[in-house]
């Protein structure tokens, strides 16, 4: 691809922000299209289309304006991808996104493909939540197929009435047959890894990193994981096998757990820049937005090498309702080595990613206490 390049991206929240300032620091454009204008990066750009790509009208001037286009979460329609498929290339395509989408086809995906995943089964009756608690135990964990994220469309059953108000709860809001169950996993540690690959096949992995989860949410991550070598390296070889398998094209970020054997099991995967790869901008040689924005682009990818022998980022959820401006950052600029990142969002609320911050340190423990010690000097 020659330049100059416009990069459209469906979506315009933070994770879009991030890739706008990389692909403006690599000189290149920006479109945004999103449901709502002055969304964190649909105002860095002039190219903002704010109705949204479910109207047509609005999404073939997004498409116009665009060389190509990639995606900032795994919500949109499929169909829509194809659309666009027709005039300009999209990449994760429609094809990757059918397969992962739905949590239950990509949990069969990645099992049929000889990647270890939980034990798991579609759920089309309220007796066949008593089924899997007979079959499997208890406790295990109900799920939406599609549209869950951060804990949202997951319920956690220990007995056949919890079975029963978790059925009905998203019986209330959801079709029966959008629902599967899944074991409940006694794991030891969560684990990610982000991983890169481009049109031309070439593939670069980041170092396996530790995710500390609080509320359902992503809340810390330490890189690199403090696991033993052979956990890490199984990990990475079925991040690889997951993204080959469904010919993923960009930036991905698949989630695991490490059980008490030291067995990998995959939780999910991503189709796009990852909350567990934030720390990737100060720490890596090339952060996942830039090795993102190549692999789409199919430019050679960069070194995924980290510049520090530790890193860890801590998000920064809001903890009232009102202004998005926080009330005290001099303690935390007095800090060395710490950066922060705020996404300029609207208003905040109890819960919502605000921002991170990454510190940087000569281990993973040094760098996690002294990121811990950063976000508590920091108010919102």
């Amino acid at each position: 691809m020659q330049y100059p390049i416009t990069l459209g991206v469906l979506g315009g929240g933070q994770l879009a922000k991030m890739l706008a300032s990389e692909a403006y620091r690599m000189g290149m454009n920006i479109s945004i299209i999103e449901n709502g204008y002055n969304s964190p990066a649909g105002e860095m750009t002039k190219s903002d289309f704010g109705l949204g790509w479910n109207n047509r009208e609005e999404l073939d001037k997004f498409i116009d304006s665009a060389d190509l286009i990639t995606l900032e979460n795994e919500f949109i329609d499929p169909d829509i991808l194809e659309y666009i498929e027709q005039s300009k290339p999209v990449f994760p395509s429609a094809k990757t996104l059918r397969q992962i989408q739905d949590k239950f086809i990509q949990k069969t995906v990645f099992s049929s493909a000889g990647v270890a995943v939980p034990e798991f089964e579609k759920l089309d009756t309220l007796e066949d939540t008593f089924l899997f608690g007979e079959k499997h135990g208890f406790p295990y964990v109900i799920k939406s197929r599609k549209m869950g994220y951060d804990g949202y469309g997951n319920a956690t059953i220990y007995n056949n009435d919890d079975a029963k108000e978790a059925w009905d709860k998203f019986k209330a809001t959801s079709n029966r047959s959008d629902l599967y169950a899944e074991e409940f996993v006694d794991f030891t540690t969560e684990l990610a890894v982000m991983i890169a690959r481009n049109q031309s096949g070439e593939v670069e992995v980041y170092p396996v990193v530790e995710t500390i989860q609080r509320n359902h949410i992503c809340n810390e991550v330490i890189a690199p994981a403090r696991i033993p070598e052979s956990a890490k390296e199984q990990a990475i070889q079925f991040a690889k096998k997951c993204v080959e398998t469904i010919d993923g094209i960009g930036i991905f970020g698949i989630e695991f757990f490490l059980t008490n054997d030291n067995q990998i099991l995959v939780n999910e995967i991503a189709p796009r820049p990852h909350n567990t790869g934030h720390y990737t901008i100060e720490a890596c040689e090339t952060s996942q937005y830039e090795n993102a924005i190549r692999a789409v682009a199919n430019l050679p990818l960069g070194s995924s090498k980290m510049i520090r022998p530790g890193a860890a980022m801590v998000n920064l959820l809001g903890t009232r309702s009102g202004s998005s401006a926080p009330s005290e950052v001099n303690e935390l600029f007095a800090m060395r080595n710490v950066s922060l990142h705020l996404y300029h969002k609207k208003d905040c609320r109890v819960g919502r990613k605000m921002g991170h911050i990454t510190v940087l340190g000569d281990s993973p423990d040094e760098a996690y206490s002294r990121a811990m010690e950063a976000f508590g000097k920091f108010q919102f």
